[in-house]
């Protein structure tokens, strides 16, 4: 059996969690629909499926959460020939493709992945800054289909994601040049060092520069092999246990902070090492895989507040992932502090994948970095 075909399999465990929009669904004679794709069961009690080797490596008994990576973020899409045709614009690629034409749903993965970039050459799994775009067939000819972008009431949650581009000012003309709209421009308000472009269903992609604004007022062009995808931004109920979970069990680290009393809120950016090592100091524009947590104060303590997690309807946003050196010594170890869990690794057919819920109810996806290991390799 191919990897592709591995991804392909454990793709639908995935999407079977949340029952995305559009899965094909039988009906009982009772006229209650099924569960939403029984094809999953049929292809795990295929004889050529089951006689399919899959050799496994000595479990490690420990985890390193230094190897860490903060892979990718899952967003669901309406018109996956509109998404792409943005994201690429931006500079990025699609590094994978994962087509299941039995589960009526598509998966791409997009990353930068030219010369410049930071991951360029990178296997899938052993590296940081995906954007995956989840399609759903049929849905960019439904009228009615719609996401929420986690930006509006009642259904705020997921903020954004953020690209970092060599010349700020040049790359935002550039955008509009094309033709895309923004949520706020450079000119707009007080803040003249950051801009917010819409991608085709309205989520918000932060554009920030990797230089001082001032450097770069005057330079009219910009190279999009150059851009990073610098962070994926969650609105956090309770920033002490959201900083105690992402620190103190996935193991990243709080490298930048940013108060703004009168405003209301802090800022969070946490990071792994990963390839790229942590900053010394607060510059982190060139990096990938930064997490930003946004806390409103105030909000942990009303009992009744609570942030949409994108997987309850209406959806949109779905996930977070991070690969691990070992993914069997991960789930011990996070199932020894007591997490809580979407899918366990042992809960299913599949058995190499695992969900975590951080504390207001967002995905975690966990999977194994095949740089320290083929445990999970599935060969023919």
């Amino acid at each position: 059996m191919s990897t592709s075909r591995a991804i392909q399999r454990l793709r639908l465990v995935q999407n079977s969690l949340s029952r995305p929009f559009n899965f094909i669904s039988s009906s009982s004679g009772s006229g209650s629909p099924a569960l939403p794709h029984m094809e999953l069961a049929a292809a795990d009690t295929d004889p050529h499926l089951i006689a399919a080797s899959v050799r496994f490596a000595t479990m490690a008994t420990t985890t390193d959460t230094s190897k860490y990576k903060f892979n990718h973020s899952m967003i669901r899409v309406k018109d996956p020939k509109e998404s792409v045709k943005f994201y690429e614009f931006l500079g990025m690629s699609v590094i994978k493709k994962i087509q299941n034409p039995d589960a009526k749903f598509d998966l791409y993965f997009l990353a930068y992945n030219g010369a410049k970039a930071a991951y360029h050459g990178n296997s899938f799994v052993n590296r940081e800054g995906i954007i995956e775009l989840t399609h759903n067939y049929g849905t960019e000819n439904d009228p009615d289909y719609k996401v929420v972008n986690g930006n509006t009431e009642p259904h705020r949650g997921f903020g954004h994601t953020c690209i970092s581009v060599d010349n700020l000012q040049a790359a935002c003309k550039r955008i509009e040049d094309a033709g895309y709209k923004f949520q706020k421009k450079l000119t707009d308000g007080r803040m003249k060092h950051i801009a917010f472009v819409l991608d085709p269903d309205g989520y918000w992609v932060e554009v920030i520069g990797q230089k001082p604004i001032e450097q770069t007022e005057n330079v009219t062009e910009t190279d999009p092999g150059a851009y990073r995808m610098n962070h994926t931004m969650l609105r956090v109920k309770d920033i002490e246990k959201s900083l105690k979970f992402y620190q103190e069990t996935l193991g990243m680290t709080l490298i930048r902070k940013h108060e703004a009393e009168a405003a209301g809120f802090n800022l969070y950016f946490l990071a792994y090492p990963a390839d790229q090592g942590l900053p010394s100091d607060e510059k982190t524009s060139h990096r990938e895989g930064l997490l930003e947590l946004t806390w409103n104060y105030g909000t942990e303590k009303d009992e009744a507040f609570k942030y949409h997690n994108g997987n309850d309807q209406p959806q949109g946003f779905g996930h977070i992932c991070i690969s691990v050196d070992d993914l069997d010594a991960a789930c011990q170890r996070f199932e020894e502090q007591g997490c809580s869990w979407k899918k366990r690794l042992t809960d299913g057919r599949m058995k190499n994948i695992a969900f975590l819920l951080d504390p207001d109810g967002y995905w975690i996806e966990v999977v194994q970095n095949d740089k320290y290991g083929s445990k999970y390799t599935v060969e023919s």
